[in-house]
């Protein structure tokens, strides 16, 4: 549907512009009947209102969105700390939008930007999202959009991603190399890329190890961590129970820690842990966590600088363009061989 301007919507109404952007202001100038009637049309119309070209002579809000799912997760607040360091001497400033994991959500607040409130747009999508139309029609609108972290492959527009397959591949490797020979698999989506490539990862490291990949030892969390508890502690409490884990976010952290407490397993000893995360508390844990650490930092800047180039039009990435920053293995005690 093409978008409807002030003129537009002025010639349907028989009526000047600058009547109808006094009545759509709410102007003392213009008649209640007026403001009615203008607004009633406005509304059959679709007529979504630009608050900030008005007012800026290069038409422009000076606004960066960034769209995450959370704010729990440490990776996020270091990617948002790489993005403002990218963007902090160019005049922008950063909108911080959060999604809470909800497809709907996200579609709102992108439906919001069409009205002109932002001048790109920087995502991680949430765990529900497999359709990206709501993005590709924004872009359609010439709002700048890259993707970071979490990414839709079949939307055209530039990404900035970690290592996903060989980060999987390598926790799950480094278990094995610690002995490990029934190792599961905690991730968060069926749809997401990261969680498919990281469980990718984690599948070949096994079948270059000629061990069997089973379903059974594969379990989507979800936001509910009551509902994760009783999951993990159905799989741990199994009699054939796994001797490892790969987490493929952090949060999962605590409850897998807090049900080999409350089944008396020991880590390293019982079951040895490796978990994508980016927190600090990792080292200080009982017992320390070993981790996969993406460079959360690089890639929230890597992202921002990706999203200038696009607003400045001159030497604008590709859609196609896609950055990929390597992770990092950190050893510590939840692993190491007994």
């Amino acid at each position: 549907m093409k978008k409807v301007n002030i003129k537009a919507l002025a010639k349907e109404l028989n009526l000047s512009p600058a009547t109808v952007s006094k009545a759509l202001r709410d102007s003392h100038e213009i008649s209640a009947a007026t403001k009615q009637r203008v607004l009633e049309v406005a509304k059959q119309l679709n007529y979504a209102p630009n608050a900030y070209a008005s007012s800026l002579r290069d038409r422009r809000s000076r606004n960066i969105a960034v769209i995450i799912p959370e704010v729990a997760d440490s990776f996020f607040s270091i990617a948002i700390n790489g993005i403002e360091a990218a963007i902090e001497e160019k005049d922008y400033h950063v909108l911080i939008y959060l999604t809470h994991e909800l497809y709907a959500r996200e579609q709102a607040i992108l439906k919001d930007f069409k009205s002109g409130r932002v001048d790109g747009v920087l995502i991680s999508v949430s765990r529900e999202t497999t359709d990206g139309s709501h993005i590709s029609e924004l872009i359609a609108e010439d709002v700048p959009v890259v993707f970071f972290d979490r990414v839709l492959e079949n939307v055209e527009a530039p990404k900035v991603v970690t290592d996903d397959f060989n980060s999987g591949y390598t926790g799950a490797m480094h278990l094995l190399d610690n002995g490990c020979r029934h190792i599961a698999f905690l991730g968060i989506s069926n749809s997401l890329s990261i969680s498919n490539n990281r469980m990718a990862g984690y599948q070949q490291a096994l079948k270059d190890h000629h061990l069997t990949v089973s379903p059974d030892d594969m379990i989507t969390c979800t936001p509910d961590t009551a509902a994760n508890f009783t999951a993990i502690k159905q799989l741990l409490a199994k009699e054939n129970r796994p001797d490892g884990i790969v987490a493929s976010v952090e949060n999962l952290t605590n409850t897998v820690y807090q049900v080999c407490n409350e089944l008396q397993l020991s880590i390293p000893q019982d079951i040895k842990v490796v978990c994508f995360s980016n927190l600090d508390i990792a080292a200080i844990l009982h017992p320390p966590l070993t981790t996969i650490t993406q460079p959360a930092f690089q890639i929230g800047k890597a992202a921002a600088e990706l999203l200038l180039k696009s607003l400045g039009k001159k030497d604008a990435p590709s859609p196609a363009t896609q950055i990929v920053i390597p992770s990092e293995l950190i050893i510590r005690g939840s692993s190491k061989r007994s």
